[in-house]
């Protein structure tokens, strides 16, 4: 089992998709690499913190590479969008694929490189802290929400047309 943290603009999107790819076993919504201990949604969004939303994922090697999810995250947000993806607006929204070994920082600085004009921040996973409960499945357990129906719907349908 590998571990991979990509921050591609709001974690639901992006929990919602990689639920349902084919070698991903687990998935946590959470906040990487800003400077407070222990952040909350609230404070986050403040964009004071300095973290991403990031989606970190479990996943089965013999089933889906590194790679394989990297291009999956590239294709459900847009990594040419600085701090912002759709009307989700700020430094935690940003584009960022948090690497843990040599092997995941050049693969994905390989990706990234073949985009014009992305800003997809590449850089070592510093801390990782969780999500609050409510965070993680959103989708999956709020699928009558506004948001769910209107944002998160669609790119799940576009994805996987």
């Amino acid at each position: 089992m590998q571990t991979a943290y990509f921050g591609g603009g709001c974690f639901w999107c992006m929990e919602a998709i990689f639920q349902r790819i084919n070698g991903v076993k687990g998935l946590v919504s959470g906040y990487s690499n800003g400077n407070t201990e222990n952040p909350t949604y609230e404070e986050i969004c403040t964009g004071q913190t300095g973290h991403a939303e990031v989606l970190k994922i479990d996943f089965d090697e013999s089933l889906i590479s590194y790679s394989e999810l990297l291009e999956v995250f590239i294709e459900v947000h847009d990594p040419t969008s600085l701090n912002q993806q759709g009307g989700d607006v700020g430094i935690q929204y940003r584009s960022a694929v948090f690497y843990t070994d040599e092997y995941q920082k050049e693969a994905a600085q390989v990706v990234i490189s073949g985009i014009v004009d992305a800003v997809t921040e590449v850089s070592p996973l510093s801390v990782f802290y969780t999500a609050e409960v409510h965070h993680q499945n959103y989708y999956n357990d709020n699928q009558s929400q506004p948001y769910c129906r209107l944002v998160i719907l669609p790119k799940i349908q576009e994805y996987f047309k």
